[in-house]
């Protein structure tokens, strides 16, 4: 298969026009990153977003590695003289993997087997008499008897005749299109069998005690839930099927002339090369496969949550106190201004066994009044609810002097960070343990900056994220956390080495250069001075300078989206409608090639640009410096707390997306309990994936459905009242 091959597969498969595909991958192999190429590489790329890169990207990987395997195949059956002209256009014409295995698997190398055993007696020419059927008279006793050799171990006619039959089933097993019908038969009909080792065990796996369904149905939580509950030795897996049927098949596709004399060891060889070889290795392939997907789709939500996560509204313009909850230890109080910069911090004892609730809120008090705190940023961890009710009766005290508001923020994730080099590096005067108020403060005031200095794994807004491919799902959420930053941009005079090693073209060596240019010489005032930090030459400016954003700059552009390399075009295009650089305004401009009656095409080429970029542009000198979360809903802000106590059925109340995984959507509706939203309270509508409807950070109405106090359970739905 060719390069010009391979794209024409990828954009078949993706309905691209093959040339996007080509140009795509021709930048991307010479090094661009894929948010350069959504943003600033759209007339070469048909203006393809992340998604759709990233998708062409997988699958010419996938194509490539599929080459070079077929060529270590090819070489492996040559060297065994045994590559035919048919053989090798087959896998010529392959374009999975799967199929290509299936191919090699009886040229593939093995560890001595029951067939190999007999092939070392001699007895590969009696199983051919076997597989051809064409002798019709004799005894096959008689046959076999003269291939009796006491020297290699074949001592009489039945121990040749086994022999050879274990020959017959290893080569009806490595059968491709045999291989490939058992495959996919299983595939269609088979059913999921779980059991329990011992039934009287009290587990989190009792649903699965006695579970059965179907291969093709059964949904990918299940699978990693059942997968989890045999790696613990609780449950007992295996994949039932029509074991006839299947035989009958293969018989169907193996018996030429059933007058042959070796008819009946034909059949018990076929029975036996199914059950002993061709069934287990199936069943491992389909579990494997059920197991792959289950954990791509776990994966996927991951990225998603992710992705809305770290993309919510921030808090800006706010003092913001950040408690971090706890029982025994206290509880952790930061307080950061407004550009998240520590000003103060200190500990609290208002809960058990201290009980130092008074005491507390004269702490808190004098902390907000000097501070001039507007929000208070809670921890939803140990002591949560009772912190909130804590500040909620403060809140309440202090109603006449100070207008205050209160959070629950996810502190998932915050005691990695405390304990973290970087953590160190920005607060090395103070102990671990009063670092990650200061992050759940900071998470508020802006998610993304704060939240790229975790493992996004340690984030923990995925379901069974610690059962999946552990490279595959670090590969999805680094790509996560790129688009993510490169979409929102970065202040290049605040942005922490965290942040920008994220952007694109730029690593962590060169993120840490920029940071110390400037804490050595002080502020950016244009993009150009990128270019004599160490290590920042004419490609990575390329790939990063227009996701590094200087508000307040000498060149307005520099706050913007456009690129450096597109300066000299905005200059033309201002020129053109006698717009100043100090007054940039698109509205202004679309009005005038609204009024001229001006085709945007032809505008384009005036000005030496492609049209989106000309588009692009015009949006950017509209809004320069916009953030895209300005748009996304902010946090619900409180002043008074509810408890599981308060709920009634059929209560309606505001909540925020917590988690969305494959059965619904967990959401906080300001108790200690997050509510389950199944998937089939989610719409009116039949939903099939729970993140079509809702994602992290939604804010959302949601009526009380049932609560379960004494477990904790909260049942909540999004259907309209009927």
């Amino acid at each position: 298969m060719t390069e010009q091959q391979i794209y024409q597969i990828v954009a078949e498969e993706t309905h691209l026009r093959i040339n996007q595909i080509i140009q795509t991958i021709e930048m991307l192999d010479e090094g661009s990153t894929v948010p350069f190429l959504a943003r600033y590489r759209k007339e070469r790329t048909g203006s393809l977003d992340e998604v759709k890169i990233r998708l062409i990207q997988d699958r010419v990987e996938y194509l490539r590695a599929l080459e070079k395997r077929k060529e270590t195949v090819l070489s492996s059956i040559e060297k065994q003289g045994k590559l035919t002209p048919e053989l090798k256009a087959k896998i010529d014409v392959t374009t999975k993997l799967q199929d290509l295995e299936d191919l090699y698997l009886p040229f593939k190398p093995k560890k001595r087997t029951r067939a190999s055993i007999a092939r070392e007696k001699g007895l590969q020419p009696l199983a051919d008499l076997i597989l051809q059927q064409q002798m019709l008279t004799g005894d096959p006793l008689d046959i076999a008897g003269s291939f009796v050799n006491p020297e290699k171990g074949a001592n009489t006619s039945e121990e040749a005749l086994l022999g050879a039959q274990d020959i017959v089933a290893e080569i009806i097993s490595e059968d491709a299109d045999i291989r490939r019908m058992v495959r996919e038969f299983s595939s269609k009909n088979g059913i999921i069998v779980s059991e329990a080792k011992n039934k009287e065990e009290k587990t989190v796996y009792e649903m699965y005690y006695e579970y059965t369904e179907s291969v093709n149905k059964i949904p990918p939580h299940r699978i990693l839930a059942i997968n989890r509950g045999e790696k613990e030795g609780i449950l007992k897996v295996d994949i039932s099927v029509n074991v006839e049927n299947i035989i009958l098949q293969i018989e169907k596709k193996t018996i030429v002339d059933p007058r042959s004399i070796f008819h009946k060891y034909l059949l018990d060889a076929i029975r036996d090369g199914y059950q002993r070889l061709t069934a287990p290795s199936i069943e491992h392939e389909i579990r494997n496969g059920l197991t792959e997907t289950a954990e791509e789709q776990a994966i996927r939500i991951f990225a998603l949550n992710l992705k809305n996560l770290l993309l919510q509204s921030p808090i800006s313009g706010k003092i913001i106190m950040g408690i971090d909850p706890g029982f025994r230890t206290g509880s952790k109080v930061a307080v950061i201004d407004k550009t998240g910069k520590y000003l103060a911090g200190t500990t609290i004892y208002p809960h058990p066994p201290q009980n130092k609730a008074d005491e507390s809120k004269v702490i808190l008090k004098k902390m907000i009044l000097k501070y001039s705190v507007d929000i208070i940023a809670i921890g939803n961890g140990t002591a949560s609810r009772e912190t909130e009710s804590l500040v909620a009766d403060l809140i309440g005290e202090m109603k006449t002097i100070r207008k205050l508001f209160y959070v629950i923020v996810s502190e998932a994730g915050a005691s990695v960070y405390s304990a973290s080099k970087i953590a160190q590096e920005e607060f090395p005067d103070l102990e671990a343990s009063l670092r990650g108020n200061i992050s759940i403060a900071r998470r508020l005031l802006d998610p993304l900056a704060e939240l790229v200095k975790i493992d996004p794994k340690s984030i923990g807004v995925g379901q069974y994220q610690h059962d999946v491919n552990q490279k595959r799902l670090a590969e999805s959420l680094h790509s996560v956390v790129e688009d993510c930053v490169n979409h929102v941009g970065v202040d290049l005079n605040t942005a922490s080495v965290s942040l920008l090693t994220y952007v694109s073209g730029l690593t962590s060596r060169t993120a840490a250069n920029i940071v110390d240019h400037r804490e050595k010489n002080g502020s950016f005032k244009n993009r150009e001075q990128l270019k004599i930090v160490p290590g920042i030459g004419t490609s990575t400016f390329e790939q990063a300078a227009g996701f590094l954003r200087i508000p307040c700059g000498e060149n307005l552009l520099d706050n913007t989206w456009i690129h450096p390399e597109s300066y000299e075009a905005t200059n033309r295009l201002l020129k053109k409608y006698n717009i100043e650089n100090i007054q940039i305004d698109g509205k202004t401009i679309r009005q005038m090639i609204s009024n001229n009656q001006t085709r945007m095409s032809d505008l384009a080429t005036e000005i030496g640009i492609g049209e989106p970029t000309l588009k692009d542009i015009l949006a950017n000198l509209e809004k320069p410096g916009r953030d895209p979360r300005e748009e996304l809903p902010k946090p619900i802000l409180k002043s008074d707390v509810l408890k599981i106590e308060d709920l009634k059925e059929g209560m309606m109340l505001k909540g925020t997306v917590r988690n969305v995984v494959d059965f619904g959507a967990f959401v906080d509706i300001g108790v200690k309990q997050a509510g389950l939203v199944h998937i089939s309270q989610l719409s009116d509508r039949f939903i099939k994936d729970p993140s079509r409807v809702v994602a992290v950070g939604d804010v959302v109405d949601v009526r009380v459905v049932s609560v379960d106090i004494d477990r904790g359970r909260i049942q909540l739905s999004m259907k309209s009242v009927k």
